[in-house]
């Protein structure tokens, strides 16, 4: 698979270098909140099925309920994130990342509850038990270095969902590779966007 040069810059929450596909799952942050973690999630519709444009469907609510037997398990659900990260390395944004996606549900991180409300969700598409791409690995620690440049306070703070739910969550799972997402983190850091 052919990686793509790819460059990202946030301008108002918009992150450019994203295909924008908004999601009207989202709300106001609280005031006076700091954007200050990320979650890395995984999400695969049907499960351990991808391509498609399923993902998109779900977060902008139009995904058609009759198309697969798994997806009536999630009639109803009303959920977004800021970011997926398709395994072509395609990024899409759902979100505007001064807004409150709702990605995380009941959470928290180092004590603080309700991470949705200063934390950004970045879901990869992949499942807990295949391996990701490794232009999702290179695209994801482009754009969470970008981010840290531009949110100073989330720094280190990248958590993946099961660590904020642990009892509700296992994403993104035991084939995430962390150390070699944190290598390329270190490694992009230096590059500012």
């Amino acid at each position: 698979m052919q990686e793509r040069s790819n460059h990202f810059l946030i301008e108002k929450g918009c992150l450019h270098g994203a295909r924008q596909v908004s999601s009207p799952n989202f709300n106001a942050r609280p005031d006076a909140t700091d954007i200050q973690l990320i979650v890395i999630h995984n999400i695969s519709l049907p499960p351990a099925q991808f391509g498609g444009g399923y993902i998109e469907d779900f977060f902008q609510n139009r995904l058609d309920h009759h198309q697969h037997p798994y997806f009536k398990h999630i009639e109803g659900l009303k959920v977004s994130a800021h970011l997926v990260i398709l395994r072509t390395g395609e990024v899409i944004q759902c979100v505007n990342l001064n807004d409150r996606a709702w990605h995380a549900g009941r959470s928290s991180y180092l004590g603080r509850p309700e991470c949705n409300d200063y934390s950004i969700g970045i879901e990869l598409e992949g499942c807990d038990h295949l391996p990701f791409e490794r232009i999702q690995y290179t695209v994801l620690s482009k754009v969470v270095a970008c981010l840290q440049a531009h949110y100073p306070q989330i720094q280190q703070h990248l958590a993946g969902h099961s660590d904020i739910a642990p009892i509700r969550k296992t994403d993104p799972g035991p084939c995430f590779d962390w150390i070699h997402f944190r290598n390329l983190v270190s490694k992009e850091k230096s590059n500012h966007c």
